[in-house]
This record gives structure tokens, C-alpha cells and sequence, in this order.
């Protein structure tokens, strides 16, 4: 953001993640034997359905990621990753008017990592005054939510990185399109920007949203939800590895809450087991 807008940098990193995925999907439509298999793949994975669930997830993707990106005009960053955590909040409590369930242990352990991501990534007095970027910030988790919610019910009927890819291609041109019509991008500050753009574009975009997709698949929305919370933990470790940053005590109980309430997430319960796509729950399970 010290060198290009926001469109600008949703627009290029979404569509270099989409541009990413092009040859997995190649190679995979590849790997059968004959031009038939070829055919009989390539029109199972490229449904009306999947094209359809690609452009609700890319238009609710687009809104998420620009929102959070503008929060940076007006917000810090440890703020903005705190209001954004509330998704978890947002999950169940969206997944209620779908008539989603959320067991109550469930429900505390949201709260225990909401509690754990205050110590982590919010310094005291640092929520005293609201202003425009956290509100912004707000909003995103908001679509953050709804796009979760989406995963969960797409993920099982499409093949995952084309909903990925997709995605993507969606989201990245009507950032591009925004880009054109409010920005005015310069290809020496793209270039000067080029290193986080490629691993936000290959890393976070290729890798990382797609292995969001593949898990929902096996995982319960609003479980997913507070796994991926952990996003905070593993910046702070990565501090504390790469840049030789100490961790506070603070930092630390809030790590420590953090994954302390994802495994008590993952605690086995009869009631909520989610089937694997392959499998047939029996009756109560």
C-alpha cells in the first residue's frame, strides 16, 4: 500500500492467483489416458454449476478483500486483523437464518479465539476510538462470513480449483475494472511492489484460498472459521523466526488461547460430524 492502490493490489494479486492455478488444472485434465478421458474430465469439472458458484464467490471475494484493503487508509494493521477476525462471529451467526446449528462448545470456543486475537494483535488503549478503517474492516468480515458460508455449501458439489481459479478471475477483474475507472496505476510503482504482490498472488490467492475450499470440504464452517484465525499466531511466530522479533507476553497467552480453542474445537462430538463427500452418516450422526 506505500506503492500502489487498493484496486490495484486486489486486482493484479487476485488474477496472478487465478493465472496460478491455469496449469494444476491443465496437468490434472491431463493425467487421464486418451483424448476421451480428456473430454469426459474436462465436462465434469466445467459445469454450468461450477461457473455459476465461481461468480457468486468472486463477486463476494472481491467485496471482502477490497474493503479490507481501504481499511489501510485509516487503520492500523493490528486493528484491522482483530475487527476482520469477527468472520467468526459472523459465520454462525449468518449460518442461523440457513438454519445451521452451532453446538454451544462450539460458540465458546469462537469466543475464546476472539478473546486470544484481542491479546495478539491489539495493544492496550489501541481500541479506545473507532474510525473509518475499522468500520470498513467491519464490513469485510461481514462478506468474509458470507463467503465462508458459500465454501461450505459449494465445496462438495464442484471440483475445488476450478472454484478456486474462478474465484479468482472474478474477484481479480472486477478489482481490475475498479482499478481503471478510480485509480491511476503505474507500472514503475507496480514493479517496485512486484515481491508482495507475487507471494500475496502465488501464496496467499494460489495456495492458500484454494486449501481453504479443499478443507471445507471435510470441515464445518464456522470450525473453519476459527482455524483460520490462526493466521495471527503464525504472523506473530513468524516475527519472532524471521525478523527476530520477540514475542510479548501479551502475544504469547493470546497464542497460547488461540490454539488452546482450536483444539477444543476439534474435540470429537457425535452430534457434529461433518460426512466426508464419499461417505453416507448414519442415522444421528
Amino acid at each position: 500500500m506505500e506503492k500502489i492502490e487498493a484496486f490495484t493490489y486486489n486486482g493484479i494479486r487476485t488474477l496472478m492467483g487465478a493465472l496460478v492455478l491455469l496449469p494444476v488444472i491443465l496437468i490434472r485434465l491431463n493425467t487421464g489416458k486418451g483424448e476421451a478421458t480428456f473430454s469426459n474430465y474436462a465436462k465434469e469439472i466445467f459445469t454450468p454449476k461450477t461457473f455459476k458458484y465461481g461468480v457468486i464467490l468472486g463477486v463476494v471475494f472481491a467485496l471482502a478483500s477490497n474493503f479490507q484493503q481501504f481499511a489501510f487508509y485509516y487503520s492500523t494493521a493490528g486493528k484491522i486483523a482483530f475487527i476482520t477476525s469477527l468472520y467468526m462471529f459472523f459465520v454462525p451467526i449468518l449460518g442461523l437464518f440457513i438454519k445451521k446449528r452451532v453446538p454451544l462448545l462450539t460458540w465458546f470456543c469462537v469466543a475464546c479465539g476472539f478473546v486470544g486475537l484481542y491479546f495478539i494483535s491489539v495493544k492496550k488503549g489501541q481500541m479506545s476510538e473507532i474510525n473509518k478503517g475499522d468500520i470498513l474492516a467491519l464490513v469485510c468480515a461481514f462478506f468474509y462470513g458470507i463467503q465462508i458460508l458459500c465454501v461450505e455449501k459449494y465445496a462438495n458439489e464442484v471440483d475445488g480449483v476450478v472454484l478456486s481459479c474462478l474465484q479468482f478471475f472474478v474477484g481479480g477483474l472486477i478489482s481490475v475494472v475498479l482499478m481503471f475507472i478510480f485509480e491511476t496505476p503505474v507500472i514503475s510503482d507496480i514493479l517496485a511492489a512486484g515481491k508482495p504482490l507475487l507471494y500475496s498472488g502465488i501464496m496467499s490467492c494460489g495456495v492458500a484460498y484454494t486449501l481453504q475450499i479443499i478443507g471445507q470440504k471435510y470441515a464445518e464452517a464456522t470450525v473453519a472459521s476459527l482455524i483460520m484465525c490462526t493466521e495471527s499466531v503464525f504472523a506473530v511466530i513468524s516475527s519472532a523466526i524471521i525478523l527476530n522479533e520477540f514475542m510479548t507476553t501479551r502475544e504469547t497467552i493470546g497464542c497460547a488461547i488461540v490454539f488452546g480453542a482450536v483444539v477444543l474445537s476439534q474435540m470429537p462430538s457425535r452430534k457434529t460430524k461433518k460426512c466426508y463427500p464419499e461417505e453416507q452418516c448414519s442415522e444421528g450422526s
